[in-house]
């Protein structure tokens, strides 16, 4: 199939596909980090989405749409920062593609569009991480968790490795480790998909045939 993985730079899922034969492509306003620039379209993904694609899974911004940063709606609904949020990620649902996953983590999406249909985590497939992962879908179906060969319709028994910072907060490894980083790197590293979600991804809806 042709797929298109929108807003990726990391190129995490885009590989993922690549390695079972597929003609996939990331998509994205920066370089790739992925080192396949090859697979890498660097232009805005408004335009890119009219070309004929058999699927498109899509990571729209969610810098003023997850609930992390509630703090701040009061002034990015004023500014209208939040709508164009919102607008971009309803142009990813609305694309002109037959088969459609949209991800974000927890935000106002739920309320502004729809609840997602399916709710994942990287320890749901044995990675000892905590990052819910929210996926709208079309024409697709939800991804099963596996682990060691048994399929599961719910969570796994691998429980998420959590960290205690000194504020008493508790922190799955990635998250704590990402303040460390400078802002253009912790951001990268937070939006980066997880190898065990990309690696289902192309499994299972790989596998579908084009409609």
């Amino acid at each position: 199939m042709k797929v298109l993985i929108a807003c990726e730079e990391s190129q995490t899922v885009c590989k993922a596909f690549r390695e079972l034969g597929h003609e996939a492509f990331s998509c994205d306003l920066q370089d790739c980090s992925g080192g396949k620039p090859e697979w890498h379209i660097k232009d805005d993904v408004l335009k890119v989405i009219k070309d004929s694609w058999d699927m498109m899974i899509a990571f729209p911004p969610c810098t003023h749409l997850a609930v992390s940063g509630a703090r701040h709606f009061e002034q990015k609904i004023k500014d209208g920062r939040q709508q164009q949020g919102v607008d971009f990620f309803m142009e990813m649902i609305n694309a002109p593609i037959k088969r459609i996953a949209v991800e974000n983590p927890i935000g106002i999406m739920s309320g502004k569009y729809r609840k997602p249909d399916q709710i994942v985590q990287p320890h749901y497939w044995g990675e000892p991480e905590r990052k819910p992962t929210c996926l709208w879908l079309k024409n697709l179906p939800k991804l099963i968790y596996c682990l060691s060969d048994n399929l599961f319709e719910t969570q796994t028994n691998v429980a998420p490795e959590l960290i205690t910072t000194p504020a008493g907060d508790r922190l799955s490894k990635w998250h704590y480790d990402s303040y460390k980083l400078p802002n253009e790197e912790k951001s990268k590293m937070r939006s980066k998909t997880f190898q065990s979600i990309a690696n289902a991804m192309g499994e299972q809806w790989g596998s579908l045939c084009p409609l």
